[in-house]
């Protein structure tokens, strides 16, 4: 005669316990969110130099995560609109991510090194925040770092009274500790957005 099975209630919930944990194992395995620039060829060398005139190239900011933008001193709208969402987005996501905001470094290269002197750019830079780095160059270096980066510029025509305008993309790049391309960050969507996709990827 068969006996009927014996009911251990440990073992029983010690079952239930490995079935919850398991769903929770497979998350945690889960293969990571992909950038959405990964493998795309922005970014590489270049040498430049600070508001205070010192030579600052590319592999000076290894191990940190960078944001940079390409834009001019001189832009009437755009640049300032831009680096300033940038900017507040950053310290939004600071706010709330201190240790994580510490390692980033957002940049600002110019692409009108015929106006915008080391301290032109110094104090660009300085009206949005101590982290931000405003950098410039000879146009052949400004060049060089625009081609690495995949930003477009091109001088406008001469207005009345000898000034001009440029024309340029407007895309401020994360990249992450290697200066590897990782996104585009959300700059026409407001600081808010900002913040939320540097801490998206920004771990």
């Amino acid at each position: 005669m068969i006996k009927p099975a014996t009911f251990k209630p440990k073992t029983f919930l010690a079952g239930l316990a490995l079935a919850a944990a398991l769903p929770l194992a497979a998350c945690n395995s889960a293969p990571k969110e992909e950038p959405p620039l990964a493998g795309a060829k922005i970014g590489g060398p270049f040498t430049l130099v600070d508001h205070t005139g010192k030579t600052v190239e590319w592999k000076d900011f290894a191990g940190k995560w960078r944001i940079v933008y390409f834009g001019y001193t001189w832009c009437p709208d755009a640049c300032p609109l831009d680096v300033g969402v940038m900017m507040n987005g950053l310290h939004k996501f600071a706010h709330d991510h201190p240790q994580q905001a510490a390692q980033i470094r957002p940049l600002f290269i110019t692409i009108d090194p015929e106006r915008d002197t080391p301290a032109r750019v110094g104090e660009f830079a300085a009206a949005f925040g101590p982290e931000l780095t405003g950098l410039t160059g000879s146009a052949a270096q400004v060049d060089q770092a625009a081609k690495a980066f995949v930003a477009y510029y091109a001088r406008g025509k001469n207005m009345p009274g000898g000034g001009y305008l440029m024309d340029h993309s407007r895309i401020a790049y994360l990249m992450d500790p290697a200066g590897q391309p990782v996104a585009m960050l959300p700059i026409d969507k407001g600081p808010e957005a900002v913040a939320a996709d540097l801490a998206r990827w920004v771990r």
